[in-house]
């Protein structure tokens, strides 16, 4: 008969949140969306290719509210996955790894995609609009 008196594994409502945690998952997500955004982005390219009325068709679609959104989260999580690639490449050097460390690069990571999505963005909607 099993010991039923071991402890069981923790799980995520044992775990408390950090930033370390989220950088992790957020880095993976990130990949995830960059992978579906670039079918957008290729889609931007294709209709180009084909012609004033495809891009057209494509302009008016990434103009809309949802489009700009979609856009925006994109650029975001491309600035995202980059800063923290460039933290990670850090990290494989042996740098970064003290807890203090570590932890304020994680927000670093996170506060410099954010920036850089907000420049990006108000250079773009300062030059007449997204698409």
């Amino acid at each position: 008969m099993a010991d039923t008196r071991r402890p069981l594994s923790p799980h995520l409502q044992i775990y408390k949140w950090q930033v370390q945690m989220v950088t992790s998952i957020l880095h993976r997500a990130t990949g995830v969306a960059l992978a579906a955004g670039t079918l957008v982005v290729l889609w931007g390219v294709l209709a180009l290719a084909s012609g004033e009325a495809a891009y057209n068709q494509f302009k008016s679609v990434a103009a809309s509210p949802l489009g700009l959104l979609l856009l925006f989260g994109w650029s975001w999580a491309l600035f995202y996955h980059l800063c923290n690639g460039i933290r990670h490449l850090i990290q494989d050097t042996g740098a970064g790894y003290a807890k203090p460390a570590f932890i304020r690069s994680s927000w670093l990571s996170i506060i410099g995609s954010v920036v850089l999505t907000v420049l990006v963005w108000a250079c773009v909607l300062m030059q007449g609009g997204a698409a």
